[in-house]
């Protein structure tokens, strides 16, 4: 015979197999749970309207500080170019400058 398991059960589920950061067979293994049962949990909650994906960080992102443009100053003439500027353009004007 089947057991019914409440709304708040099934989310209890999910959020204790989240939470300690096992896998699904891991989880089910240790609170001796069938992966059927686990997903019939998961698709209740799934099933509920206004419903969320919990996310979690697992790695801070590094933060990015942004570069300094290229610039060239010759004489009283500066001039600042995007760090995506070819190299070959960057040649050429280094020769005009000359």
């Amino acid at each position: 015979m089947s057991k019914t398991r409440s709304l708040e059960q099934s989310r209890n589920i999910i959020e204790e197999q989240q939470s300690n950061d096992l896998t699904i067979t891991e989880y089910c293994q240790q609170n001796a749970l069938s992966k059927t049962t686990f997903y019939a949990a998961k698709n209740k909650i799934k099933a509920l309207p206004g419903n969320f994906v919990r996310a979690k960080i697992t790695k801070q992102p590094d933060v990015v500080k942004p570069q300094q443009p290229i610039t060239l100053i010759v004489g009283k003439v500066k001039v600042s170019l995007p760090l995506t500027t070819p190299a070959t353009y960057l040649s050429q004007l280094l020769r005009e400058f000359a």
